[in-house]
């Protein structure tokens, strides 16, 4: 009986072994998600701050083009509210405008037919 016990010990020595190796493992597994995890948040800060960046630069793009066009507008209601004075001119650029989409229509279509 006395070897059974000595037998059985072993046994635990070698099962603790075994589980302390699994143990070690599964740390060196789950360190490895984790720097893996740490990476792909690390890109994923760096993504959104270059699109903040992108965003920023695209909100002041759209604001100068907003004074752009209410300049634009406001110049228009000028020039239509001065009377018979324009009339003739904007004749001339509604017939230009007219013109230059007649022109730019032909070009597409001889471009696309070939």
């Amino acid at each position: 009986m006395a070897s059974w016990g000595n037998n059985r010990g072993s046994r635990t020595t070698s099962t603790d072994e075994m589980l302390e190796t699994e143990n070690n493992r599964m740390v060196e597994d789950l360190a490895a998600k984790v720097s893996r995890l740490k990476g792909i948040a690390i890109d994923i800060e760096n993504e959104s701050k270059q699109q903040n960046k992108y965003l920023d630069g695209m909100g002041d793009d759209f604001g100068s083009s907003s004074s752009l066009l209410s300049g634009s507008a406001a110049r228009l209601s000028q020039m239509v509210s001065a009377g018979r004075s324009n009339r003739k001119i904007m004749c001339y650029l509604i017939a230009g405008l007219v013109g230059v989409f007649f022109i730019g229509y032909y070009a597409l279509s001889k471009v696309i037919i070939r």
